[in-house]
Parts: structure tokens; C-alpha cells; sequence
């Protein structure tokens, strides 16, 4: 994966009084809010003895370590050292690895390495605009970032991973039209059979005509647009960041505009798609299981 891009840490809410434990890439981290509000992702072992610093506590703005209460801040510097008081300065050459964050649309992203490619990451569209309605989900997968995007992004296991919900098993030719973008590609689709999906027959008015464009936004991002020409929308984006090799955590915000009716939508939509994306977890766990056997 690049590491040099913007991946999400956690929900910005996750991070309050305590540090936060975290996975990515192969590492252990943690996060946390210094005096002032700052978020911080640092590496998860004190600079002195290896100590776990997840394990510690917020004291006087710093996050201190629970084994010699050695304080960083957010840059992962070492602020203070109670053993030896008159340290002075802050001791630069003892920090610890930090990485670049910012939080935007209640999440707390951070660049794993080096710096990002843009000063912010790209925003959830649609996430609090005037007549639109937003939930979200968080899953990991037991299967590697891309396997999860080409998960999210394939149209044909619908008929069978999520029968009957989005699309019956039934043969019908299916125009695509697939477009590089400046930070990726998308492909969208043309006169796609909705007949007899329950989905489509509570989403959509009869009549209604259906846009459908599946985007990936690098390196790690899948949008999927529905958009109907009733003026009901919904939009599924979901960002991956990789645990490990294997494993992936995938955070996922769904936005949707379906005026007076909006507020049932989400209420049988947001466990439905929560079950629906219970079955592609079941799936990618089955698939990665019979790859390494």
C-alpha cells in the first residue's frame, strides 16, 4: 500500500480523555488529544523502555507513559521526564515516530509516512448538506485492502452473495462505460434490470430512470453512486485501511436523499445494509481462508 495518502485512524469521538489503541500497516499505534484539543497518532512504545504507551494517560496536556511517566505531544516529542526535572528543552532527539493528522468529517485521518499529497483528505460527499441523511459503519475484513475494494466494487456477486436483495439471477446484457480520473478511474452503467429487487423497489419510484457510476478513488477509497431520476440519491463510500497484509478495516458512510421519506429509509436501511455487509465480510473471510489453505 502507499503510504504516503490519507487513511482514516478512527472516529474523531473514539479519542476523548484516554489514548486510543490502534492497528495499521503492520504497526502499533495510538491516538490521542494533547491540552489543547490536538489529535496525535504516534507509535505505540515509549522512546525509554518499550513501554505501551496506550497503556498510559493524558497528564498536563502530554501522554504520558505508564512506566516512567515520560510525556510526548502530539509530534511525538519528549516534553518531560520526571526523573529528571531540570531537563530543560524539549528533547527532539528522543521522539518517537508521529504521523501527519487531521480531522475532517468527524474521523481522524493520518499519512503513515512522509507527507500527504494534499493538505486535506478528500471529503464524504454530500455528508451534511441541507436535505440529505448520513449513517455509518465500521468493519474489518480478514482480506487485504484490495480484495475489499474489488468487493465493494463488483456488480456480478450481488445476484448471488446478496440474492434477491439488489438483483435477480437472471441474464441480461449490461452496457458499461469505464473513464480514468485524475485520481483514479470509475465505470458506469447502462440499462441495468431492477425488476423484482427488493432494494430497488423501495429505493426507486417504478418509472424512474437509474444512474449508476462505481468509482475508485486511490488508493484505497470506492464510491457507488445511485442516482434516480425521481431526485432520490444514494451513495456509498467506503475507505479502507489496511491492518496488516491480511486484514483490513473499512470505514463506511452512506448518504442519501429521499425527502419526506428519508427518515424510514434509514430506519430499514441502515440494518439492512448492515447485515448486507455482514455477507461480503463472510465472503472476502471464505475467499482469503481458501487462498492461504
Amino acid at each position: 500500500m502507499l503510504e504516503n495518502h490519507w487513511y482514516i485512524a478512527c472516529r474523531s469521538r473514539a479519542i476523548n480523555r484516554k489514548p486510543v489503541a490502534l492497528q495499521a500497516f503492520g504497526r502499533h499505534l495510538v491516538a490521542f488529544r494533547d491540552g489543547g484539543g490536538r489529535a496525535g497518532v504516534l507509535i505505540d512504545r515509549c522512546a525509554h523502555r518499550n513501554a505501551p504507551l496506550s497503556h498510559g494517560r493524558i497528564s498536563d496536556g502530554l501522554l504520558q507513559c505508564p512506566y516512567h511517566g515520560w510525556g510526548y505531544d502530539a509530534d511525538g516529542v519528549v516534553q518531560n521526564i520526571p526523573s529528571a526535572p531540570g531537563s530543560g528543552k524539549p528533547l527532539k532527539r528522543l521522539c518517537i515516530d508521529a504521523s501527519v493528522c487531521v480531522e475532517q468529517d468527524g474521523y481522524l485521518w493520518f499519512c503513515p509516512s512522509g507527507e500527504p499529497p494534499t493538505e486535506q483528505p478528500p471529503a464524504f460527499p454530500f455528508l451534511g448538506e441541507p436535505g440529505w441523511k448520513t449513517f455509518r459503519m465500521n468493519n474489518v475484513f480478514n482480506g487485504p485492502v484490495e480484495t475489499c475494494l474489488e468487493n465493494f466494487l463488483d456488480c456480478p456477486h450481488a445476484t448471488f452473495v446478496h440474492r434477491f436483495w439488489f438483483r435477480k439471477p437472471t441474464l441480461k446484457t449490461v452496457r458499461a462505460v469505464v473513464r480514468d480520473n485524475d485520481d483514479g478511474a470509475e465505470a458506469e452503467y447502462f440499462d441495468e434490470p431492477r425488476q423484482g429487487s427488493v432494494v430497488w423497489s423501495v429505493l426507486s419510484r417504478k418509472n424512474a430512470t437509474m444512474r449508476h457510476v462505481d468509482r475508485f478513488i486511490a488508493p484505497a477509497t470506492s464510491r457507488v453512486d445511485y442516482d434516480f431520476s425521481d431526485g432520490r440519491y444514494y451513495v456509498i463510500t467506503s475507505v479502507c485501511t489496511p491492518i496488516d497484509d491480511k486484514t483490513t478495516r473499512v470505514h463506511t458512510v452512506i448518504s442519501f436523499r429521499f425527502g419526506r421519506i428519508a427518515a424510514l429509509v434509514r430506519l430499514v436501511f441502515e440494518p439492512l445494509s448492515r447485515w448486507i455487509i455482514s455477507q461480503d465480510v463472510r465472503m472476502v473471510a471464505l475467499q482469503q481462508e481458501n487462498i492461504e489453505r
